[in-house]
């Protein structure tokens, strides 16, 4: 991590390797990482087939950025939407949703939680692996 003033600037290297039987995730910005409250960021990436079932966050609105690959995102209970590439997904608060990766190699999207902490409940997940930074 380089700390630049009240900034700085994470790799995937200076946090831990969040691991789940369906892909991996690495949270960039985070209280715990950069200090930041008002906001979290980081990096899915969800194996063919795979995906994150139907949840929500009720105290935080989530934006999802699909960077690579293709999948079906399905918002408040609608009928899922094919993304690739350049989509924009606005969740608001509370509202449930799910992304699977229809594609035949993996999908890789960037996630940010509008205020910080919901990601969080990741790291109590039954089903988690956690790679300590550096390890990974």
């Amino acid at each position: 991590m380089h700390q630049l003033g009240q900034g700085c600037i994470t790799t995937a290297s200076d946090v831990d390797t969040i691991v789940f039987d369906w892909g991996t995730i690495h949270f960039l910005c985070e209280e715990r990482v950069t200090g930041a409250k008002s906001i979290s960021f980081g990096t899915v990436v969800l194996e063919p087939g795979k995906g994150h079932i139907r949840h929500n966050h009720p105290d935080a609105d989530e934006i999802i950025f699909f960077m690579s690959g293709e999948g079906d995102q399905m918002v408040d209970d609608h009928a899922p939407v094919r993304c690739s590439s350049g989509a924009c997904v606005w969740i608001p608060k509370g509202v449930y949703h799910s992304t699977v990766n229809t594609g035949t190699g993996p999908l890789t999207v960037a996630v940010a939680y509008i205020p910080a902490g919901s990601e969080q409940a990741l790291r109590h997940d039954p089903a988690v692996k956690i790679i300590p930074a550096g390890q990974g």
